[in-house]
This record gives C-alpha cells, structure tokens and sequence, in this order.
C-alpha cells in the first residue's frame, strides 16, 4: 500500500503521542529513582537544595518555608535515593515535601493536612492467601484501584487523610471498611459471604440495575477478556465467551466485518444481526456484506473500528426483553459496549504492544503429483491436471503454500489515566498494522481517543465529553469470489508447469511501451477468466481510506438525592474513498473490454446524530420497598450520500458514426493514468446514491422491589419512524411493551441450604420490532445505466406498513452454590411475526416487486453456563462451560398474493431467496431460514440408482420446480459449547478456550472447482485407486466423475459437508513481573498468546465458522473464500 504523506503524518503524531505518555510515565517515576550524592557540612537548606538541583534538575518550590539560608544541615550520603535525602533534610525542621514530574513541592509540616497521603497494603482472606483485583476505594469518592497478583495495592487518599475511610470489597467477601486515621499501611482480611453481593451490570440506553432484579439474562465480559488475545476486529474475541451468542468471522482476514446472531436468525429479508450501542447510545453499524460470488472485495464494518483498549466492559442483552428499550431495533438483541473514563488519582499510564503471525488455518488438500493435461495424458489441456503421473524428476512440488506469504499484525497502544476526584481525564491512541497472508494485502488503522468528566455545584452536576478519531486504510481486503482474487489461480495452477516462472508477473512489451502481465494464455482465456496471481496482488489494486470521527456530550444533574435527569449527544460521522485501479493487460472481461486499464472511485458519507434526555428516579419507600424508574425521549437521525464513478480508460474504441456516415472514435488515452477523466465517455458508468432517516421515541422503564426478593419490571416504547412517514401511510407510530418478574429464592425461603447461597427465578415477555426497511410505504423505481433512464415498473407500496414484531418469552434460573460454583440457565421461545418479503410473482404491468406481510418464524432454545473459582494457596483457578441451542422454524408463509395492479390471485409456494449456482436457500412452511436444497442430481434409473451409459459416461438432471429440489440441511448450527478456563500460580497465568459447533452443513464450490480441474487431493487418490466406486459396484473413471459432479454449477449433494468442528480457540501463558521488583517504577506482563491454533475435528475443506458476507443466505457457502487465519505471538503490557 502507498504510504500517503496522511498515512505518514498520523504514524508521526502517534508516534508524538506514545513518546509523550512514556515522559509522563518516567516524570512520575523519576522521584522514586533518582540517586544523589551529598558531603554537606554545616550548610544551609538552600545550598543543599542547590546541590539537589543540580545534580537532578528538579526544580523546588517554596510554598511558605522561610528562613532556608539560616537552616544549617550536615549530611553525607552516596547514591542515596531522593526521597530519604529529602526526608533527612527536611524532617528536623517539621518541613513537608511532595514530588510532582520535575518539581518539589515544601511546605510547613502543619500544612500537611491539606496534602493526600499514599497509603499502602495487603488484602488476603481468611487462609492468609492473596485476593487478587479486590477493590479499594475510598468511601464517598471515584478513587480506587484493585490489587495485584499478590493482593497488594497503593492507593492516594485525598486531604484530610486521617478522616477518610478505606471501602475494600470482592465478589464472594463480605465488604470490609477501614478508618485510615494516621495509618500508611495496611492489613486486611477479607472474610467469605454469607449472602449474596448485589453486582450491578449496564443493561438498555446505559442503564445500571442490580443483578438480581434483572428478568431477562445479561451477560458481562470484561475488558481483558477481549485484550489478552487481540483480535482487531473485537468482536471477534467474544466468540465462545457469551452463550447463544453465534459469531462467525468475515473471510476479509484482518479488520474484516463479523456476523453476529444472538438467539437466532429471525427475520426472512432483514438483518439478523446484533445492535450495538456504545455507552448507552445505539451505533448504527455502517459496512459489512461484501462480495460474493463475482466481486471478490472485503468488507470492514463500523464497530470494527472501536479500539479495544478503551473498552471498559461489554454487557451482552441476548433476549428480546432485554434490549426492549430499544423498541424498533430490540429484536435481534443488543451488545452493549461501556468505554473507558479516567480515574482520580495519581497519573496512570498503560502500554501495550501485541505482535502476531499469521498463517491459513484451515485448507483445501491438494495434490501434486498428477501433471498438466486431461485423460492421463500431457496432450489436451494446458489448464486441467488431469495428465500423467509424474515423476520425481519431473515434479515440481507447488502447492499453493508457495504462494501465501508469513502474514503479521502490529497492535500498539497507550492509555493515560488520572485526575482529581472532581476532575477526571483519559486519552489513549493506539494502532493496528498489518500485512496479510496474500502478497501487498495490508490494513492499517489509527485510533485516538480523549475523555473528561468533570463534577460541579457539590457533585450535583456531572459533565462528560468525549472525542475520537479513526483513520483507517486497507489494501486488497479480499473475501470470496473469482474476478480479482488471487487464489484462484493460485489453487488451480496447472502442476506439470513451473509456478516460479510467474513470480515476476511483468514483462516490458515493445510494442506497446507497457509493462504487461507475464501469465500463462490459456489460463486467463478459461472460464474462470484466471490471471496471473502476483498481477492481481500488485497490479489490480483496491484500496479503501475512512476518516471517522466521534463526538459525545453527556450531563447529567441530581435534582434531589433519589431524582435524577440526563441528557446525551452523540455525532458520528465518517467519510470514505474507494479506488480500484485494474492496469492495462488485465482481462478485458473485468475491464470492460478496456485495453488501457480501468478505474473505480466511490466516495460515502456517512452520519449519525443521536440525542436523548431521561428523568431517573431511584427512591426507597419505607425498609421494604424500592422504585427506580427511567422516563425519557430519544432522536435519531442517519444519512448516507455515496457516489460512484467506473469505467475503462478509452482506448481508442468505435463509439458510432457521424451524419456522413463516418466512424466515430474515442480518443486513445495514456494507459495506466488512473483518474476520472482519463475514462471512456461512452462505457463510464455514474452512480449515485443516497438515503436519510429518523426515528423519534419516547420511552419509560420502572422497576418496584420488596424486600430486595421480589422484583416486577415494565417498560415501553413508542417509536416514530421516517419510514411511516409517506402521505397513504395508515400508521404514523408503534408501540413496543415488555414485563418481567423476579424473585430472589434465597432471601426468602428460611433455612435455606447454607451450600445454597443464592437462587434466582426470573421469566419475562417482550413484543419488539425490527427496524424498517426504506421505501417499503412509497412507490419507487429504479434508474436503467444502460439506457440512462428510469425504468417504468417499481415496487408496490406497503401503505399499511406493520413491524416485523417479535413475540419474546423467557423464564431463567440463576444459582451460586457449594462456595465456588455459579450456575445460569435460560429458556426462551420467540415468534417473529409480518415477516416482509418479496413474493416474486410474475411482473404485472405496473409492479415490478410485491411484497406481503404475511410470514413468522420461530425460535425457540437455551442458554446455559457453569462457572467455578478456587483458590489454593497462591493457585486459583477460574473455569466457565457455555451450551447453548436454537431450533429455528418457518411457521408461517402466507399461501397466496393478490397483484395490485391486475388483482391476480397468485399462490406464494416456496420462496428462493438466494445461493450460488444449483445452491439455493428455499423457504418452506415447516422448515428454516438456513436451509439450502440442490436443484441437480445425477440422472438415476428406474431402480434410483445413478444411470452410467454403455461408455461410461453419467449425466446430470437439473430440478425446475422447488418442489423437486433436494434438502442438503441447514446452514445453522444444532448447538454451540465453549469450556474456558483460567489457571493462574504465583506470578504465572495460563488459560485456554475450546469452542465446539454441533451439527448444521456447508457447501464448498471451490473443491468442486478444484475436483474439476483435478488439483485437489481427492482426484489424485481417486486415480491411484483407479476410479470411483458408485451403485456399490460400479466403476468410473476418475475424470469423468469429477468432471461431471463439479461441472458448471456442480452438483451440490457431493459437495456438502457437516459443519461440525471443534477447535482449540485461543491460549495464553504469561507471566507477571511485579511492581515491588521494579523499583515500584511499573508492573510488566509478558504473554504468549495464540488464536484458532488447532482444528480437532472437522470434515470441511474450510473452516465452517468463516463467512464471507455478514448478509443473509450466504452463510455455509464457500467459494475460493480467505482461509480463516491461525495467529501466534507474544504480547507485553506495561502498567505505570
């Protein structure tokens, strides 16, 4: 990728950024390791601190000392550390000292009252072992920090000290508080609870509840748990961390889109995947789809953007009830992202830098051991491998590992913490640079990030303001597809030939005065229309370059002790250019005909504009009950502008005649000049798009407790949607209810088992909705680039436009027992009613498209985890299993749709909506949304066996009627399982996860392209067996048999796999260099840390988990897809 003198200023100003966060960090440490050496006899205060100066360069500072010329001192030291030269100067003289970077602070003795004091200790339990990341906080303020590995802390306690109070609280412990009054150390004892510790977790808009008076599932994933094994695309490290959480990574390699479904696909022609709401605020998620079968380009998506290092928590809203706050979006459920802010206190600074290499997971088998040609012989084919054996002199040996290259990632970043408890700032800057396994595949983002809250009028006033800046570049993200992507002809080189010979993929013509493509003729003539694969790396370039940009404000005032009002805002806004620059001599099919290169540019703008107010009330009525409720009103306003230029640069080609009848020219432009308006005026095509919408809500939330056991929740929401908007629409607004209860067993139940210490009961329903689709309520047509005109026919318009409205129940039982155990299990049974969808009846005069509210599909499963924790001496030892299953189900079609133009009657049937090839997603009563069905077979006899003729040859019968397709399975998976575990001794860490998908199918196009062209391992084994075995007994050559199932679309049935794998997901072992060993400067950790490092159990040419699109029917459906990326590396954090 070039590096644009952009690209060079923000590698600069990060480099700026990390260089001044490390002087911050050694400014802060200097005073507890600077040295000094004294030989003072009878000299004063001053001239010992100009000695002190000096030496150190600190600078003092004389608050109200007087008389230092008269204060005489002796003092003989030798490399001495500052701080107790300092305290035997100052003490005899009742002088106080504070170190601050490069200054020293003295003041009179006296005045230290207003000074804070750093106090420090030890936290264990009752064993007398360490408790690590135990919470110290000092009562009444945001000061805190949690202990280390070996239960020690260091805390700044504000002014006056002795009247503060220590608050030291863990999960499981009882919390302990302790008067600090003259003491600076501290021992502390935590003792075991009898009963449950109310956690709070962050649930919709932002939200903070008690956990036990949830009535839906909410489940937390803390910021190391993302961080650890860096993923750049976050999303990506939750996978097998949430239960019924499906997360498959996009084939875009680094920084690519991820499907995200939580509890099932529920929606025919929408998005099934997750919301995302980043501190409360929903973020719509601009990206993702990608190419699929043709167009072979990447995808990154918005979230993808989100620096993992400011991410605080992550709060995962699975059920429908959860995310009902969320009304029109809440269907799909929502995962919730809490960033960081800073923390009062002394200066905090942390740095990370991750180092990773990369290489293909999972593959095809390939063989190379079978030459160029067809029918064994070298004769016939110089692209097909189907020619004669070869020898060991005559092999060359390629597999297409010559052709990947060692991909890596560089991950950085730095974050600065700290401030006043009225005063809190936080900045980080991190970036992401990577070279991927494909030869000049790159991906490169810069993240920059500043935070302030500030309190006012007694703490009443809260304030909050946030900026952040992405820059993000790639080259040659490539996902699937056959045109521009490499491994096409990387994987069906012809294996008699010399693949080396192509590595230098150019060649000067003279001629032409060009350097051209060096590639094989009958290769690039082929139906794949296949190209030399360095030349696409290098010479069919696609870059993409965004600028985003974030801006959030929030305040937030308490009117009395129990009433509260917020208001948020938030701007999002990103802007986009993509090029693709297609050089002269690549095939003329991808160019247009065009002889002297072709070129692409498309520009996106990209907004969003959120703003919310809430009143908040959380009051207490008497000892046994409590109300918090939450009334608020929300606006949202999207917009997207794009547009789009290609075509070839004119070559000279004949665009018509004259009214003399003369030939008109183009004019012949310079090759390779890639910009707009070197193309050709008669093949340019220009595209412009654009859509704005708005959604206008308000909301109320109320939750009513008694005696902390009993709990009943009811919220709303009423949305006004711009899709309504239309002047026929019969609907302006919806309304969104939901109700939950929960009751908290073990609070009142008597003599409760005491290994039983907690037991929740919670159910709740939810009718939520899907957002809409645009234009659904107003006639639309589409504009014809061909004939640069608006076609007639449009769309019938949805006048009384309903909601997808999903139907959501949930009941749930949430356990902690026997001391170490915890245990959470949830049912849920969703129905997703007036399913919108396209019924393809035949186009009627008028109409184009009719769509039907008609369908419903359910979804119905569980969600289950088992934690436990122990500890031994200084070995603990965290473990959690998640299972999880959905069983997806076509209720409901519709039977019949009547044309609004002819009033026709017609019957629906069977719906297809989408596949590859004689692979078709079809939608059928009683079935899923992710069955796939085969429109081919081979030609069978009356017997039902496969009909070979007297030479041998078979044939393949193509299906006409869905009725007739055959179901191969579901794309979707039976059931998911993750065990994780977590083992931690002394100073060591080690952990791993194993994830395991059970059942479902996928479909592989690129091995039966490669059985076609004989370079898979298959087609060699089946010609050393000499043959295939079929009908029993029968016998067929190798070629015919391949050359027949993988012929043109294939026949999919011989090419589908179970999609059951199991996999050793991700390890680490680190180790922990303590502060105390540092001179107290920092604490350094050193990992080792690996992603998809073992495949235990698969069957399918590719990794089944892959996708190559994050759009609906596309999923389980390979062809020449990215392998999915196996990493290792080693990573180093270092916490001032």
């Amino acid at each position: 990728m070039e590096k644009t003198g952009f690209t060079q200023k923000i590698g600069r100003l990060f480099r700026l950024a990390l260089l001044v966060c490390l002087s911050c960090a050694v400014f802060t440490t200097q005073a507890q390791t600077a040295r000094i050496t004294l030989d003072l006899q009878h000299a004063t205060l001053e001239q010992a601190m100009d000695k002190i100066k000096a030496q150190t360069r600190y600078l003092f500072i004389n608050r109200d000392v007087e008389d230092l010329e008269s204060r005489k001192v002796s003092v003989n030291v030798s490399n001495e550390l500052i701080t107790n030269v300092l305290d035997q100067l100052f003490t005899p003289f009742d002088i106080g000292y504070d170190i601050d970077g490069r200054s020293i602070f003295i003041y009179k003795q006296q005045a230290a009252e207003t000074q804070p004091v750093t106090v420090t200790g030890r936290v264990t339990d009752a064993k007398g072992q360490p408790v690590v990341g135990a919470s110290v906080i000092v009562r009444g303020t945001t000061l805190g920090v949690s202990t280390d590995a070996e239960g020690r802390f260091t805390l700044e306690v504000p002014a006056p000290a002795a009247s503060q109070t220590l608050e030291v609280s863990y999960l499981g412990y009882e919390t302990t508080t302790i008067p600090v009054g003259s003491r600076t150390t501290f021992a502390v004892t935590l003792r075991e609870s009898t009963s449950e510790i109310e956690s709070v977790v962050v649930t919709a808009l932002g939200i903070r509840r008690q956990e036990k008076a949830l009535s839906y599932n909410v489940q937390q994933v803390e910021a190391s748990d993302i961080t650890l094994v860096k993923d750049a695309n976050f999303m990506n490290s939750l996978s097998g961390k949430v239960a019924g959480v499906t997360i498959n990574a996009s084939s875009s390699g680094v920084g690519g889109a991820t499907k995200v479904v939580l509890r099932g696909n529920k929606s025919i022609s929408q998005s099934s995947n997750a919301l995302y709401v980043i501190d409360g605020i929903p973020m719509y998620n601009f990206g993702g789809g990608g190419g699929t079968e043709f167009d072979s380009r990447g995808a990154t998506e918005s979230i993808a953007d989100i620096n993992p290092e400011d991410i605080e928590s992550i709060s995962v809203l699975t059920g429908a009830a959860a995310a009902a706050l969320y009304g029109s979006e809440a269907a799909n459920g929502a995962v919730m992202i809490t960033t960081k802010k800073g923390q009062a206190g002394a200066l905090k600074v942390t740095l990370s830098s991750n180092t990773e290499f990369l290489n293909p997971f999972v593959q095809p088998e390939f063989q190379n051991r079978y030459g160029t040609g067809l029918n064994g012989q070298r004769s016939g084919s110089n692209i097909y491998s189907w020619g004669e054996r070869l020898n060991a002199a005559s092999r060359y040996g390629y597999t297409p590992d010559d052709f990947f290259e060692t991909g890596h990632v560089y991950t950085n970043a730095v974050t600065v913490s700290g401030g006043t408890d009225r005063n809190q700032t936080y900045f980080s800057a991190a970036s992401v640079n990577s070279d991927g396994i494909i030869p000049n595949n790159e991906y490169d983002r810069y993240n920059f990030t500043f935070r302030n809250t500030s309190y006012f009028l007694k703490d009443k006033l809260r304030l909050d303001a946030s900026a952040s800046y992405i820059y993000q570049q790639d080259q040659n993200m490539t996902n699937q597809g056959v045109y521009s992507n490499p491994l096409v002809p990387a994987y069906l080189f012809p294996r008699g030939e010399n693949f080396d010979l192509y590595r230098r993929f150019e060649r000067y013509n003279e001629g032409t005065k060009l350097m051209e493509q060096f590639w094989s003729a009958d290769m690039e003539g082929g139906d794949l229309r296949m190209q030399n694969p360095y030349w696409i790396a290098y010479r069919n370039l696609r870059n993409t370059d965004k600028k985003r940009y974030m801006l959030s404000f929030s305040a937030s005032y308490d009117i009395l002790p129990w009433l509260n009002v917020t208001g948020r805002v938030r701007i999002d806004n990103a802007n986009s250019l993509y090029t693709q620059k297609l050089y002269a001599s690549s095939n003329t099919t991808i160019t247009d005909g065009g002889k002297n290169g072709h070129y692409t540019e498309a520009r996106a703008y990209d907004s969003q504009t959120y703003g919310d107010v809430m009143v908040n009330i959380n009051k207490t009525f008497g000892e046994n009950w409590s109300l918090q409720a939450n009334v608020g009103a929300s606006i949202s306003d999207m917009r997207s502008d794009a547009s789009k230029v290609r075509g070839p640069i004119a070559y000279g080609e004949q665009t018509g005649y004259d009214k003399d009848g003369n030939a008109i020219y183009e004019p012949n432009n310079i090759p390779n000049v890639f910009n707009v308006y070197n193309l050709s005026n008669s093949k340019t095509v220009r595209e412009q798009i654009g859509w704005r919408e708005q959604s206008q809500s308000v909301f109320f939330s109320a939750e009513v407790g008694f005696k902390g056991a009993y709990y009943l929740t009811v919220t709303g929401r009423n949305d006004w949607p711009s899709q309504l908007a239309g002047p026929n629409s019969v609907n302006s607004s919806f309304f969104y209810p939901s109700v939950g209860a929960s009751v908290v067993l073990s609070e009142i139940i008597p003599n409760m088992p005491k290994n039983l210490s907690y037991v929740k009961l919670r159910a709740s329903y939810a009718s939520v909705g899907l957002a809409f689709s645009r234009f659904y309520a107003n006639p639309t047509r589409s504009w014809n680039s061909s004939t640069n005109s608006w076609n007639l026919s449009s769309q019938s318009p949805l006048y009384d436009l309903k909601p997808e409205r999903t139907k959501s129940f949930e009941v749930g039982l949430t356990m902690r027992f026997l001391r170490h155990f915890n245990f959470d299990i949830s049912y849920y049974n969703t129905r997703t009613v007036n399913q919108t969808f396209n019924t393809g009846i035949p186009a009627s005069s008028m109409y184009s498209k009719v769509y039907k509210q008609d369908g419903d599909v359910r979804n119905r499963g569980f969600e289950m985890s088992l934690g436990y924790r122990n500890t031994w001496n200084r070995f603990s030892w965290d473990s959690n299993f998640t299972a999880s299953a959905n069983r997806n189900k076509i209720m409901k079609l519709g039977k019949e749709v009547v044309d609004p133009n002819t009033g026709k009657v017609t019957p629906i049937g069977d719906l297809n909506v989408g596949g590859m090839g004689n692979v078709r997603f079809i939608l059928r009563e009683g079935g899923s949304l992710g069955d796939i069905y085969s429109r081919a077979d081979l030609r069978r006899d009356s017997n039902g066996d496969i009909y070979q003729d007297m030479d041998g040859n078979i044939f393949v019968d193509n299906k006409t009627q869905t009725k007739d397709f055959i179901k191969l399975g579901s794309v979707f998976p039976d059931a998911n399982l993750a065990w994780r575990n977590d083992f931690r001794w002394r100073n060591f860490n080690f952990g791993f996860l194993l994830t395991a998908r059970l059942g479902g199918v996928v479909f592989s196009r690129t091995q039966a392209v490669m059985d076609y062209y004989g370079v898979s391992a298959s087609s060699a084994d089946a010609r050393d067996a000499g043959g295939i075995i079929f009908n029993g007994n029968d016998l067929i050559d190798a070629q015919k048999w391949y050359q027949t199932v993988a012929n043109g679309d294939t026949t999919p049935q011989y090419y589908t796999y179970s999609a059951t794998n199991v996999r050793l997901q991700e390890a680490s072992i680190g180790y922990t260099i303590p502060r105390k060993k540092l001179g107290d400067v920092c604490d350094i950790t050193v990992s080792i840390v690996g992603r998809n490092l073992w495949m235990l159990y698969n069957k399918a040419p590719f990794d089944p988990e892959a996708v190559a699109t994050t759009s609906n029917y596309y999923q389980g459906i390979d062809y020449f897809m990215m392998p999915s990326l196996r990493s290792i590396g080693f990573n180093v954090r270092v916490k001032f």
